[in-house]
Formats: C-alpha cells, sequence, structure tokens
C-alpha cells in the first residue's frame, strides 16, 4: 500500500507539473461550491455553528477519500492517489502566477502588476510600489509553497487520498470563512484553527526544506545562505502573527537575503507586522528567485513524502 502510495504522490506531482489546475471543472471549486451552499444553509453568528460546518464539511471529505481508496489494488490505489495529489497541489500554478508577476514588474506595467496581485494574497495592491509589490509577491510564494504543496504532500504520505482530501478541504474553509470579518469571526473560527493545525508541522517542514533548497537561490555561496536561512528561520520564525506562515517567510527572507514584512493593508485594515531576515528590502529581481526558491522546495516536499510513504512500509512490515 504505501509502495504504491509513494510513486502516486509522485505521480501526481508530475501531472501538476506538466497540467497545473484545470481552468474549468476544478474538484476543488466544486468543493467550495458545495459547501457554499451549506453555509446558506447552517449560518449562524456562532462558534458552535462553525464548527458543525467545519466538522461536515471536511468529515465528508474525508470519508469519500476512504471509500475511494477502499478495496483497490496497488496499480488501481496508486493512480487515484496520483489523480488527488494533482487535484489538489497548487505549484505549478503558484510559480507561473509568481512569473506572470515578474514579467509585468519587469516591464514596468504596475497597473497589471496590481490586477493581478490578488492571485496570491488578499492584500490591498492599490497605491503599491514596484518593490512592495515584489515583496507581497515574495511573502505570498513563500507561505503559499506551504499550503499549496507541502501540506498536502505531508498529509497524502500518511494519511494516503483521505488525507489528501481533507487537507485540501481544510485549506478552502479557511480561505472561505476563516478570516476575521465581522460575518466570520464567529462563524469562521474552527475553520481557520483547524487550518492552523492542519499546517502546524507542514509549515516547520516547509521551513526546513526552504534552508536546505537555499544554495538554488545563493548569491554569496551555498554555504552561507544555508547557514543565513536556518539562522533567521530560528530567530523570526515566531515573530509572525500566524502560527505558521513566519517560518516559511523567515526561511525564504534568509535564503534570499531580504528583509520581509512591514506595513500591509486588508481590506482598508493596516496591519503593521515584524520584519522577519536583516537583508535588504526585496527588488523586483527577487520575484524570479522567489519562484526558483519554491520550485526547490516543491521538489524536496516531493521527495520528502514519497520517503515517508515507504518508510511507512517499512514499519508496518516489522510490525
Amino acid at each position: 500500500m504505501s509502495r504504491s502510495r509513494a510513486v502516486g504522490l509522485l505521480l501526481g506531482v508530475g501531472l501538476d507539473l506538466v497540467f497545473a489546475d484545470p481552468r474549468r471543472g476544478h474538484p476543488v471549486a466544486g468543493f467550495g461550491g458545495a459547501a457554499a451552499r451549506l453555509e446558506k444553509r447552517i449560518y449562524g453568528d456562532s462558534r458552535a455553528r462553525g464548527a458543525v460546518f467545519t466538522g461536515l464539511c471536511v468529515g465528508t471529505a474525508a470519508a469519500l477519500g476512504v471509500l475511494a481508496e477502499r478495496g483497490r489494488r496497488p496499480v488501481a490505489r496508486c493512480l487515484l492517489t496520483a489523480g488527488a495529489t494533482w487535484a489538489v497541489l497548487g505549484g505549478t500554478s503558484l510559480g507561473r502566477e509568481g512569473m506572470i508577476m515578474a514579467r509585468r514588474l519587469e516591464e514596468g506595467d504596475l497597473d497589471g502588476a496590481r490586477s493581478r496581485l490578488s492571485h496570491l494574497c488578499a492584500r490591498d495592491p492599490s497605491g503599491l510600489d514596484a518593490d512592495a509589490l515584489a515583496r507581497a509577491t515574495v511573502e505570498s510564494l513563500a507561505e503559499n509553497t506551504g499550503d499549496a504543496v507541502v501540506a498536502p504532500l505531508l498529509w497524502g504520505a500518511v494519511a494516503g487520498v483521505p488525507g489528501l482530501i481533507a487537507y485540501r478541504a481544510v485549506n478552502t474553509l479557511d480561505a472561505m470563512v476563516g478570516y476575521r470579518g465581522v460575518r466570520y469571526e464567529r462563524f469562521g473560527w474552527a475553520s481557520a484553527r483547524l487550518d492552523d493545525l492542519a499546517n502546524w508541522i507542514p509549515a516547520r517542514v516547509t521551513g526546513l526544506l526552504t534552508v536546505l533548497a537555499a544554495p538554488s537561490v545563493a548569491e554569496d555561496g551555498a554555504r552561507r545562505a544555508v547557514a543565513e536561512s536556518w539562522r533567521i528561520l530560528r530567530r523570526d520564525g515566531a515573530a509572525h502573527p500566524s502560527p505558521n506562515a513566519g517560518r516559511c517567510e523567515s526561511a525564504a527572507a534568509g535564503a534570499l537575503g531580504v528583509r520581509l514584512g512591514g506595513a500591509n493593508s486588508y481590506g482598508g485594515s493596516l496591519e503593521i507586522r515584524p520584519e522577519l531576515g536583516d537583508g535588504r528590502k526585496p527588488r523586483v529581481e527577487d520575484v524570479r528567485r522567489a519562484v526558483r526558491l519554491s520550485r526547490a522546495v516543491t521538489a524536496g516536499a516531493a521527495l520528502t513524502a514519497a520517503l515517508l510513504a515507504l518508510l511507512g512500509r517499512r514499519r508496518g512490515t516489522r510490525e
């Protein structure tokens, strides 16, 4: 079982590399639509209703994954894992969005870059200059590599198709109702906290993988890049208001030799986040480097997930 899981995860990464996300009929979009319809039926301004909503959505997704895997032969299980992995991964699309931002910024198309930033994050882009847009892109690439790549692969490694589907359900619900707006401050609490829990270990693994991938973007030597990424991860990883995003962003800041954080605007609300790293502020040319770093972390995550799945097989054989 674990061998077919390991191969299926690697095949799924390959499918994502070749095909990326489908523009129409994406399974995650289908789940989001179903969740939105359920929300209309049971919404209430309370944590209890939000917890029921989260439990129903995630529980149904996990149950479908269990039923899909049950009784499958190894080859069928492998192909099913590959398809589910492709459906939940977003690494290639993430990298493409980063490259679109890089090209628009390099061409001086600030209006185009501002309009495209919403594909990466919810930050208000109006008034952002080229360097501020570059910082937003670098931060989003670092954080989303953990959410869109590392976390689903790790959950797939330990829990197969149910883990892949359930994790993507959790992450989608956080994006839908997990923000602390007036409507979702209580109703979205359970989704937001479950997403924090589901990403706790993956975010730290992302930080470590970023440290190991630092030579791919090194400017002053591979060894120094690794050491600096590790130093900033240890020093600044907990400074971010998110319990997880800081691990991804601080390691990336050290690897790239830049300083992330600062003032961000979300829907008219200004947030001042602690600075991560000791380097210069990100510039336009750093966006392509951040994409390269994200792709290196993706490769490391794929190998890590496959090894975890195989180790699970060996452990099961011994028992």
